[in-house]
């Protein structure tokens, strides 16, 4: 039997109070309570105690239930606290933009909401948290702040970077929007009146006209009906409209980045994300390298996307509760602090860091005849002509052009682990477009599986000082044109994988400006976890000869050469 509390009122130390319900078993025996916040709202989490598991592509499947499994977590012994954020559901005050509520960051609202909990005769005064996604970010702010009864978190898919959240390579990403508004698979924020947009509340009306004006001269932005609207209509769109209006790193992303906040984080940190959701990957590896106490790093199995209602990884995440807050020593801690599940041989690899394995960065150039190999192309522009793709805005047209490159089928198993770069050498005839790159491995079935993808807008070419070898960063602080004509070098910086591939398959490459709307990895994503297209037609030039080096800079397991 599970014992229910309703409606519960926490005080925020400015008097506003935020709702909450908890879960726990059948008796008056205190117990760790594990603490659930998200702006979602309470009750939709509480369909994970009558809703089975969805997977995509499920109908059913809803992006917002990723609170985790209640009676699971009653079962366990812990008491489950979902909370609704300030200015959602029905907690009271006001939600501002993202990360933010009411001026008041919601780490600090965490540290309240924890720290009652732990004075609760239900709760033993040892708390941890709990929830993927929106939840897991939840969990870096509340860590942040230190609050004396928060002992442990257990983060899983958690976004970080907030810019490289929304703006891929400084390329659009429409999730965020189904996130706020439940769109394509989501239901989205349980808002109440009591949201505002932080752009509308930080500048004057002249500032956001101006503002406003920029981004609809964008043709991009112009083409998409949606963002026209929200650029129009803010009030209704308020966090969305944040987003769209800032398409520039710098501090209106910094200032609330959990990565920045995390190296005050001193309690035990488990992070877990799954293969396929790379700029995720990306995110997770920068927190991990921050954190100062004990942590530890799963990345997952592909596909993408685990279940909603969320109820994976439970067993890896009660180990890691049982030890931190129950004090049951069950070996967790004695295993290496890193677990890899590797792609194409399927099988789980471990070690003291990431990469799991000692890799070297070779180069595999594209050729003629679409063509990948790991010598480079020994004919001139003048006889190795250059190719190309010719993109009409699909306002007007259907199909997504692409070039494809590939290797010969492997002889032996090669296994590639870490983080890639793609240059290319291309000109374009406008001053702008999307560079976006798909990395597969192709079986002789012709069946293939993504390994990594990147994506750079051309304008958002420059590199920063953190750039090595095989490892691009590009500060996505300014947009610089692109002379049209003009053969640039541009750096695709390629998320994170770990991939085995086998004897007989291929390494394949593909190259676009916009994707395919469908395709074996677009139909395991939610329905809006796609990229801005470009609006404008574009004529794209890529050059791979003796001069230009148009090349992938892989990281090849040691043992694979």
């Amino acid at each position: 039997m599970i014992v229910v509390h309703k409606d519960l009122r926490v005080p925020m130390r400015d008097g506003v109070h935020l709702a909450a319900d908890a879960y726990h078993a059948k008796g008056d025996e205190p117990r760790p309570a594990l603490v659930a916040l998200s702006p979602y709202g309470k009750e939709l989490q509480a369909l994970a105690l009558t809703m089975p598991p969805q997977r995509r592509p499920s109908p059913l499947w809803d992006g917002c239930i990723e609170a985790g499994d209640i009676a699971r977590v009653v079962k366990e012994g812990y008491v489950h606290v979902i909370g609704d954020v300030r200015g959602s559901g029905a907690s009271e005050g006001e939600h501002i933009g993202n990360y933010n509520a009411g001026g008041v960051p919601l780490g600090q609202d965490a540290y309240d909401f924890i720290e009652w909990v732990a004075a609760q005769p239900w709760c033993n005064g040892v708390v941890g948290m709990i929830g993927i996604s929106y939840f897991g970010s939840m969990q870096i702010f509340a860590a942040a702040e230190r609050p004396p009864h928060l002992k442990a978190i257990f983060v899983s898919g958690g976004h970080f970077d907030f810019y490289e959240t929304t703006y891929h390579g400084g390329v659009m990403w429409f999730m965020p929007r189904a996130a706020r508004e439940g769109r394509g698979g989501d239901s989205g924020w349980a808002f109440t009146h009591r949201h505002k947009s932080r752009m509308l509340e930080t500048y004057s009306e002249e500032a956001v006209r101006q503002r406003v004006a920029e981004r609809l001269a964008d043709p991009d932005v112009a083409a998409w009906p949606n963002l026209v609207h929200v650029l129009n209509y803010p009030i209704h769109h308020e966090s969305w409209f944040d987003i769209v209006t800032n398409h520039l790193d710098g501090e209106w992303y910094e200032e609330q980045n959990p990565i920045n906040l995390a190296s005050n984080i001193d309690i035990p940190v488990y992070l877990q994300i799954n293969q396929g959701r790379g700029w995720t990957v990306d995110g997770t590896l920068e927190l991990f390298d921050v954190l100062k106490g004990p942590k530890k790093l799963e990345i997952g199995p592909y596909p993408p996307m685990q279940t909603r209602p969320w109820v994976d990884e439970h067993d890896t995440m009660f180990r890691w509760y049982d030890y931190w807050l129950k004090g049951i020593d069950n070996g967790i801690m004695d295993e290496p602090p890193v677990k890899v599940h590797v792609e194409g041989s399927r099988q789980w690899m471990s070690g003291e860091h990431w990469p799991v394995t000692p890799v070297e960065y070779r180069s595999l150039y594209l050729r003629t005849r679409s063509k990948l190999a790991f010598e480079p192309e020994p004919l001139d522009a003048e006889h190795a002509h250059a190719e190309g793709f010719y993109q009409a805005p699909l306002t007007v047209v259907d199909k997504v052009e692409k070039l494809t490159w590939s290797t010969e089928p492997f002889q032996s198993a090669t296994s590639v682990h870490g983080v890639g770069a793609a240059h290319l050498y291309a000109a374009i005839d406008q001053d702008d477009t999307n560079f976006i790159l798909r990395m597969w491995d192709e079986a002789p079935t012709g069946k293939r599986q993504l390994v990594t993808t990147g994506f750079l807008k051309a304008s958002h070419r420059e590199l920063d000082e953190r750039t090595t070898e095989g490892n691009p960063y590009h500060p996505h602080t300014r947009s610089v044109p692109v002379e049209p004509g003009v053969i640039n070098e541009y750096v695709i910086r390629l998320y994170p994988f770990a991939n085995e591939f086998k004897p007989g398959h291929k390494l394949v490459v593909e190259l676009m400006c916009n994707e395919p709307l469908v395709d074996e990895h677009n139909s395991l994503l939610p329905p809006d976890a796609f990229h801005l297209p470009v609006g404008r037609a574009v004529s794209h030039t890529i050059y791979r000869d003796a001069t230009h080096l148009s090349r992938l800079v892989l990281p090849f397991a040691s043992s694979s050469r």
